[in-house]
C-alpha cells in the first residue's frame, strides 16, 4: 500500500488550477495535472491502515480497489493499475473529473486533514491509459442471442450496455438527445469535464458492439411497449430529470428558469448543436441570482461567469456549515463543511440561511429577488426581508424524479413507483413491476453522484445476465 513511511514523508499536493481571471475566458478544463514524478509520490502516500475505509460502503460506491493501484503507481506499474481501475469503474476518467470524492472523505489521513490524493491519482491513471493506448475494446468472443434495450445513456444507462455487451448480448441505447452522455454531456459543464472523454468511450463502446439510436425519446416517439416486445430485455437508466418545483409567486415572470435548461443550453452552443426555436438564455451584461446552494447551481455559477454576468449571487436556505467538521463524530462518512467551488471562487456571492419568498418583476420581467434570513427550522424570520436584483434567475433546488410525460405515463397502469415517484426497483434484481423491465441509476434512486449511476448501471447488467442465462461472470 504505497510507501510504508510515504504519509510521514510526503506532503498532501493536489492540482492546481488556472487563475480565475484566465479560466473564465474560456469553457475548457482548467485543472492543472500533476506531472508523473508528483502522481507516483502522492500514490507512495497510502498507508497500510489495517480497514482501508476508502473502498468500503463508507467510501467508493463503486468498491474502487484504491491501495492496490496506489501502491501500482507508486511502483511505476501503469499499466497495471489501470487495469485494476477498470475492474471496477468503467470510466475512471469521468470519476477522476467530477466526482466528489467521497473516498477521500473516508481516507484514514483525512483524521490529520491530509487524506491521500485519491482523486487525483485517478484520473492520471485514467487519462495515462488513454495516452497510452492501453484502453481498447473488449470485443466477446461468442454471442448469446440476446437482446437487451437500454433508455437512456448517462453513466447508468453506458455502463450497463459496455457490461452487457462484453458478455456477448446485442445492445441497444436509446438517447432522445442528439449525442450521448445524458447529463454528463448535457448538464456538466465542459469547464468540469469535456465532452472528448464522453465521446471516446462512445467509439469503444460501438466497436464492442452497442448500437446507438439518437433522437428517441421513449414513450414518446417510440413506445415502451415496442421495445418491450423487441427485445428479451429493458433497462431504463433515463434519470430524475423533472426539477423540483420551487412554488414562488413569480415564478411564470420571464427571465425566470429552472438550471437545467440553462445548462443544456449553452453545453449545445459549445459542442457545436443548433439550439434550433428555443429563446436563448444567457448571463450576459446581467445580475444573476442563482437559488440553490448543490452542485448543480454551482455550474450555473460558472458558466454564468463564462457567459459575461455582470454579478451573480447565490443563495442556500441552509446556515453557513462550520469551516472544520468534528472528525470524531463524523469520521468517515461525508462531512458537512464549509465547502468552496471552483466555480463560486471565481467571484460569486453567496447568501446562507436566506430563504426566497419571491420573484418580483416589472412589465413581465423578473427585477428582483424578495428574501429572507431563515431560523434553524428554516422558517422566515419576520422583519428580515431583503431584496436583490435579478435580471436572470436560475432554480436549482433539485430533482424530484423522473419525466412522468414520458413512457411513465404510457403504462401507468403497470409501472410501479415509489413514495418519491421514482421507478420502483431494489438492488438484487433490479427489476421493476413489469415484466422484462429493470430499471437503475437516478431514474430508481433519485438524483445522486455519477459514481453511483455507474454501480448501479454495473449491478443491473449483472442482474439482467443472470435473468436471460441464469447465471453470470459479470462482477457486482
Amino acid at each position: 500500500m504505497g510507501k510504508v513511511t510515504g504519509f510521514l514523508e510526503i506532503d498532501r499536493q493536489e492540482q492546481k488550477y488556472q487563475p480565475a481571471a484566465d479560466r473564465i475566458r474560456h469553457y475548457r478544463e482548467f485543472t492543472l495535472p500533476l506531472p508523473v514524478p508528483a502522481v507516483e509520490a502522492q500514490a507512495a502516500r497510502c498507508m497500510d491502515c489495517g480497514i482501508p475505509f476508502c473502498h468500503g460502503p463508507t467510501g467508493c460506491p463503486v468498491h474502487n480497489q484504491i491501495p492496490d493501484w496506489n501502491d501500482l503507481v507508486y511502483s511505476g506499474d501503469w499499466e497495471e493499475a489501470a487495469r485494476n481501475l477498470h475492474t471496477t469503474n468503467n470510466f475512471p476518467e469521468f470519476t477522476g473529473r467530477v466526482c466528489p470524492a467521497p473516498c477521500e472523505e473516508a481516507c484514514t489521513l483525512n483524521l490529520e486533514d491530509v487524506p491521500v490524493a485519491i482523486k487525483t491519482v485517478e484520473q492520471a491513471i485514467a487519462d495515462q491509459a488513454w495516452a497510452n493506448g492501453w484502453i481498447v475494446p473488449e470485443v466477446p468472443t461468442e454471442r448469446t442471442g440476446k437482446k437487451v434495450a437500454v433508455i437512456g445513456s448517462g453513466p447508468a444507462g453506458l455502463a450497463a450496455a459496455q457490461q452487457l455487451a462484453r458478455v456477448g448480448h446485442e445492445v441497444h441505447v436509446y438517447e432522445k438527445q442528439a449525442k450521448a452522455g445524458g447529463l454528463l454531456r448535457y448538464g456538466i459543464p465542459d469547464f468540469k469535464m469535456e465532452k472528448v472523454h464522453i465521446d471516446r468511450r462512445v467509439r469503444q463502446l460501438e466497436a464492442e458492439g452497442v448500437v446507438f439510436h439518437y433522437g428517441v425519446n421513449v414513450g414518446v416517439t417510440r413506445s415502451l411497449q415496442a421495445l418491450i416486445e423487441e427485445h428479451d430485455a429493458v433497462l431504463t437508466c433515463a434519470g430524475a430529470e423533472r426539477p423540483r418545483d420551487p412554488g414562488l409567486p413569480g415564478v411564470e415572470l420571464a427571465g425566470v428558469h429552472y438550471a437545467m435548461p440553462y445548462l443544456i443550453q449553452q453545453n449545445r452552443r459549445v459542442g457545436g448543436e443548433s439550439l434550433g426555436a428555443e429563446a436563448p438564455i444567457v448571463a450576459t451584461a446581467k445580475h444573476i441570482v442563482v437559488i440553490g446552494g448543490g452542485d448543480t447551481a454551482s455550474d450555473c455559477v460558472g458558466t454564468a461567469f463564462r457567459q459575461g454576468a455582470i454579478q451573480v449571487t447565490q443563495l442556500d436556505i441552509r446556515p453557513k456549515p462550520p469551516a472544520k467538521e468534528d472528525k470524531l463524530t463524523v469520521w468517515p462518512y461525508w462531512p458537512t463543511k464549509f465547502r468552496t467551488s471552483s466555480s463560486q471562487a471565481e467571484g460569486a456571492e453567496r447568501e446562507f440561511a436566506a430563504a426566497t419568498l419571491g420573484l418580483i418583476g416589472r412589465n413581465g420581467h423578473v427585477t428582483h429577488v424578495e428574501c429572507a434570513r431563515v431560523d434553524e427550522r428554516r422558517r422566515p424570520i419576520a422583519g428580515s426581508e431583503f431584496r436583490i436584483r435579478a435580471d436572470l434567475v436560475l432554480v436549482a433546488i433539485g430533482f424530484a424524479g423522473p419525466n412522468l410525460e414520458t413512457y411513465v405515463a404510457e403504462v401507468k397502469d403497470q409501472l410501479k413507483l415509489d413514495g418519491r415517484t421514482n421507478v420502483a426497483a431494489n438492488t438484487e434484481a433490479y427489476k421493476t413491476s413489469i415484466d422484462k423491465v429493470f430499471a437503475a441509476g437516478d431514474v430508481r434512486r433519485g438524483q445522486s453522484l455519477v459514481v453511483w449511476a455507474i454501480r448501479e448501471g454495473r449491478q443491473a447488467a449483472r442482474a439482467i445476465d443472470e435473468y436471460l442465462m441464469g447465471t453470470s461472470t459479470l462482477p457486482r
